[in-house]
């Protein structure tokens, strides 16, 4: 016996990379290769069959989750808005393209929110310096769902002042890249919805919501709804662009026809700037830094 062999301490059982490698190395014959043989863990097509659905459920939540606890990560500031919001410097290339009246009006309309894209970029940028760290984790790094416009401005304002940010991307239809200005090594890719809107909110201590469309208002109401009933404790929740929202949603008529309580309009802090909601995240958590 081995010195090796002898420690107590060590592992008995290979590692499954380990087996592996050794499962690698048996070839020649036609039964190592049948896909039967493979191990049942590398054989990518057994993954994917309809019956390994709560499988990849539990490979989807436990990858996010394992990784972002390697790097640190103990809070988010997730921000989320439209992928349709241009930047600042592609606000004329939006009018240029716009080929009809109604075209014109709506491309105006989306213009005239490119405010938000600073807003979200100046409030990312102002979390990002704060650099708390709490027993040795680090709070409030900006998360966003990784794509274009205001998620791609919440992960442009961390990168402007050196910090790392989140990318919570989607598998869609139609082509999606995450946008440049994610870390790519906490760059995530999703298959469940399900599973990545719960990860915006494991780590959520504050959530920071601009105009956006039915994603974002999907988004939104189900983490208001979660605090509503209680199976989510109070974290602030800062809405950017009163005058689109109170369109959008009738949020008074909701507490005058009882299907909601007058309370309930306090589950949220109506924001404007980015200096409007650091200063409730600083007041809910009684913060010095900012």
């Amino acid at each position: 016996m081995t010195e090796e062999e002898k420690k107590l301490t060590d592992r008995r059982f290979y590692k499954a990379e380990q087996e592996a490698t050794f499962a690698g190395e048996q070839t020649g014959t036609l039964q190592t290769q049948h896909p039967a043989y493979q191990l049942a863990f590398q054989d990518t097509d057994f993954l994917l069959r309809d019956e390994l659905r709560p499988v990849r459920f539990q490979l989807e939540l436990l990858k996010p989750e394992m990784l972002l606890e390697e790097a640190n990560i103990g809070s988010t500031l997730v921000m989320y808005g439209s992928a349709r919001i241009p930047s600042p410097e592609k606000c004329d290339d939006v009018l240029a393209k716009a080929s009809s009246d109604e075209d014109r009006k709506v491309a105006e309309r989306l213009v005239a929110k490119a405010k938000y894209y600073e807003e979200a970029r100046k409030l990312a940028r102002i979390a990002s310096q704060c650099g708390l760290v709490e027993k040795g984790m680090r709070q409030f790094v900006v998360c966003s769902g990784g794509g274009p416009s205001i998620m791609e401005a919440a992960n442009r304002g961390a990168h402007e002042v050196g910090a790392e940010s989140l990318g919570l991307n989607i598998v869609l239809p139609h082509e999606q890249a995450p946008n440049p200005y994610v870390t790519p090594r906490l760059s995530f890719q999703f298959h469940y919805f399900a599973l990545r809107k719960m990860h915006f909110l494991l780590r959520a201590r504050a959530v920071a919501v601009f105009p956006g469309g039915f994603g974002t208002l999907d988004e939104m109401l189900e983490m208001i709804t979660l605090i509503q009933t209680g199976k989510m404790k109070p974290i602030p929740v800062l809405l950017y662009g009163r005058e689109f929202w109170e369109k959008v949603i009738n949020f008074e008529a909701l507490a005058e026809e009882g299907v909601i309580a007058r309370k309930d309009l306090d589950l949220f802090t109506w924001c404007e700037t980015a200096e409007d909601g650091w200063k409730a995240i600083r007041a809910f958590y009684d913060l010095d830094c900012g």
